[in-house]
């Protein structure tokens, strides 16, 4: 049994529309994996509470209205602000160029960049990630990858995520700046993360 119930996952941030809606899909996701200590849950609702900013985003969000912006985000696809201008408010074509040709994505024409942009509870990108999270729970997510922006999907393979990058052992030492790397592949929101997952562990405590 994991430590999981309404009331601790409202105490820990999550709005309570939320907190109904994932309670059952964590509960069983958490169970399934060893994520059952006040550290292990307080590091992995914390983590994904950032990464959703608090369990409402899970598919990411590539509608910017300005060029600057996504300039800055993308240098390496989107060389110049003229270009970026033309992706202003058009969040497919965007995903399909700053996407293509990585992670086992087809090219831009492939429409894959799209297809396979973040979703869930941790951000799965790019089709290799979502053949690895389909390879790891059996479910069908190259062909149905918007499962993953489904609340059960989303606990489901997050937690996979969790067990198979040995989240839980860092957790138990509460060595939250590797389990941050582990997930963002860099230290981006780190503070926040930090203040989620204390704010965790407290009502998991």
């Amino acid at each position: 049994m994991t430590l999981l119930d309404m009331p601790q996952l409202i105490e820990a941030g999550i709005h309570p529309t939320q907190a109904k809606l994932f309670i059952e899909p964590l509960k069983a996701a958490c169970e399934l994996h060893d994520i059952n200590t006040p550290r292990r849950l307080a590091a992995f609702i914390g983590q994904c509470a950032h990464e959703t900013g608090g369990f409402v985003q899970l598919e990411e969000n590539l509608r910017y209205t300005s060029a600057e912006r996504i300039r800055d985000i993308f240098k390496s696809s989107v060389p110049n602000v003229a270009m970026a201008a033309t992706l202003v408010r058009q969040p497919e074509r965007l995903a399909n160029k700053v996407y293509a040709n990585r992670g086992g994505n087809g090219n831009e024409a492939s429409g894959d960049g799209w297809r396979y942009r973040g979703r869930g509870l941790i951000g799965t990108t790019f089709r290799r990630n979502y053949a690895a999270a389909q390879a790891a729970t059996g479910r069908p997510y190259i062909e149905r990858p918007e499962l993953l922006a489904t609340p059960s999907d989303a606990a489901l393979a997050a937690a996979v995520y969790w067990r198979d990058n040995q989240c839980n052992t860092w957790a138990d030492a509460w060595e939250l700046d590797i389990i941050t790397r582990l997930i963002n592949k860099g230290m981006a929101g780190r503070l926040d993360r930090i203040a989620r997952s204390e704010q965790a562990l407290e009502a998991f405590s």
